[in-house]
């Protein structure tokens, strides 16, 4: 049941919405299209959903090219994050019109209605109206009839970004559970890195229209292909810094060296940038090879346990994610530590080293 996009694009005016791109995603697993506002991923959704038709290239879905094929004629389902129920229908009737359109038996539509209610905890509910629902609910209501059409194709177009924090908890770790014996292959939208590492299963990263990697979730967060790839993938955003080579030692601002280890050290001689995550660089030393930097405090962000310090350093401006409360003032004077074995090194090209 794998979707698969054969060099798709999407132009709309002068406008490219998607450049080209070819991607054939896991079938039984989700699949989480990851970016920020305006890189893609909606766009993506509906042209595997059949809502739009592709600029130029093929759509094919379990070996058959349904390109130009709409929606009504696909088994398929999409779920929004702005809770789209019919207001005029019960919470009962919501879930059971899509066995309404195929016209199944009443008997089993109540069958089904009930065990997907069950199953989304929202049994007391079915005689309720939409409007007397509270957020969650409604979603759950949305959720339900994507689950009972028993579509092979279910599309998730950040179907928890309406919802507050505990909800959007609970959400996260019920989702794979909810579709894991149904056999379906699911796509799900997300502007949160944080969120894919959650659900797991296998992510596109995607910048202004581009795939600009795919794998398990693990392995792209974990080894990003290029700089690009990395920069999607990080919230705080990803620090970033020119080094250059010399010998055997790295070199930042002519300041600040390190020893070049393991295959790094075999690198020839030359300019490259180093990536590092915001919890790689900490008020305390966290192994043998922190790098000692100094910076100063642009602002500091406490939240719950952690704070979030903006510095300069040199020419940069970087972040730091720390655990502990530390009330630092703007224009203050720290000492950081970088964990040096946790840097990405990225060539002229923006490449993986």
């Amino acid at each position: 049941m794998a979707i698969e996009l054969k060099k798709v694009t999407k132009v709309v005016g002068i406008d490219t919405h998607i450049h080209e791109t070819s991607i054939k995603l896991e079938e039984g697993h989700f699949n989480i299209l990851l970016g920020t506002t305006l890189s893609g991923k909606t766009t993506l959704l509906r042209l595997m959903a059949g809502l739009e038709q592709p600029t130029s290239g093929e759509i094919w879905f379990k070996g058959e090219n349904v390109t130009g094929i709409p929606v009504q004629k696909r088994k398929v389902a999409m779920v929004y994050q702005q809770f789209i129920n019919y207001p005029n229908f019960t919470v009962y009737d919501n879930i059971a019109s899509p066995l309404k359109v195929v016209r199944r038996s009443r008997r089993e539509i109540d069958k089904r209605v009930h065990q997907v209610a069950e199953l989304l905890q929202i049994t007391p509910m079915l005689k309720r109206m939409p409007n007397e629902l509270s957020g969650g609910q409604q979603q759950r209501t949305a959720l339900a009839r994507a689950l009972i059409k028993g579509s092979d194709l279910v599309l998730l177009d950040e179907p928890l970004a309406n919802l507050d924090y505990k909800l959007r908890e609970e959400f996260r770790e019920e989702l794979p559970k909810l579709f894991q014996d149904s056999g379906a292959t699911i796509v799900y939208a997300t502007t949160e890195p944080a969120e894919a590492l959650l659900l797991s299963g296998y992510t596109a990263t995607l910048h202004e229209g581009s795939v600009t990697q795919y794998g398990p979730t693990s392995s792209v967060y974990r080894t990003p292909k290029d700089l690009l790839s990395a920069r999607v993938f990080s919230d705080p955003p990803i620090n970033t810094a020119a080094i250059s080579k010399r010998g055997d030692s790295f070199h930042y601002n002519e300041t600040v060296s390190w020893k070049a280890r393991g295959r790094y050290a075999t690198l020839p001689d030359g300019p490259y940038t180093i990536g590092f995550r915001p919890h790689y660089i900490t008020l305390k030393p966290n192994n043998t090879a922190s790098i000692s930097v100094k910076g100063e405090v642009v602002v500091t962000e406490i939240s719950g346990s952690e704070s979030v310090i903006h510095m300069r350093v040199g020419k940069d401006t970087w972040v730091s994610l720390s655990h502990g409360i530390h009330p630092l003032k703007r224009g203050d004077t720290v000492e950081l530590f970088l964990q040096a074995d946790h840097c990405f090194y990225f060539d002229e090209n923006e490449q993986l080293i």
